[in-house]
């Protein structure tokens, strides 16, 4: 009695695998188009290049954990939504990063996010006036997000130097250079924003504060 119904549980595996491989309208689900949108950096070209896999697949069957993985791996997507469009589209909406600095390591150079992610870099114009962080993205997070705090106006920096003493030295695009103490900076910093407010100090290029409760002006 064991053995038959094993027998028979088989036939009826079969049975089903070969009639569901037979049904012809299951052809017509075969994937021939991937559509995105809402991506502004990467071409659609640099995405599907990653994506050929999907071309063929049957959309009724197809597992989207391969695209989940794959879209993760390009750096400047911070996020996506993937949707069925029957009889044979998949599409993709694209959430791209937004860089906000960019890092300069030894000889290679990479942007950094909103979230403080390292993104590969590659040369795009509207992002050529992005200030250039010689340090690491760690350590620019904290002080980033301690400018922020104080309201210093970040977009009037050109140039962010981290030292191995543990300090910052700022560059603005007016050509000052403000050199902050390991300890304290914020103290500087917003004596800098003060002066700058209520005076003019435009033949001074060098705002020095490393020297506690002391500021030399070159």
């Amino acid at each position: 009695m064991k053995k038959r119904l094993i027998i028979a549980l088989a036939l009826l595996l079969l049975f089903s695998t070969y009639k569901l491989k037979k049904i012809p309208s299951l052809s017509k689900f075969s994937i021939k188009e991937i559509e995105l949108e809402n991506n502004h950096i990467l071409k659609d070209r640099e995405i599907k290049k990653n994506l050929t896999f999907i071309y063929g697949s049957n959309l009724f069957f197809l597992s989207t954990s391969q695209i989940k993985k794959t879209l993760k791996e390009i750096s400047f997507i911070e996020s996506f939504e993937l949707k069925k469009s029957y009889p044979d589209k998949i599409k993709i909406k694209i959430f791209e990063k937004k860089p906000i600095a960019i890092l300069q390591d030894k000889k290679n150079k990479f942007y950094i996010s909103q979230n403080f992610d390292l993104i590969n870099y590659k040369e795009l114009e509207k992002y050529e006036i992005l200030p250039i962080v010689f340090g690491n993205e760690k350590n620019f997070q904290v002080f980033y997000n301690e400018l922020k705090k104080i309201n210093f106006p970040i977009n009037t920096i050109k140039k962010y130097y981290f030292f191995e003493s543990k300090r910052w030295d700022l560059e603005t695009h007016s050509k000052i250079l403000i050199k902050l103490p390991s300890q304290n900076y914020n103290k500087g910093l917003k004596n800098f924003m003060e002066l700058s407010k209520d005076y003019n100090f435009d033949k001074y290029k060098v705002f020095d504060y490393r020297i506690n409760n002391q500021l030399i002006l070159k």
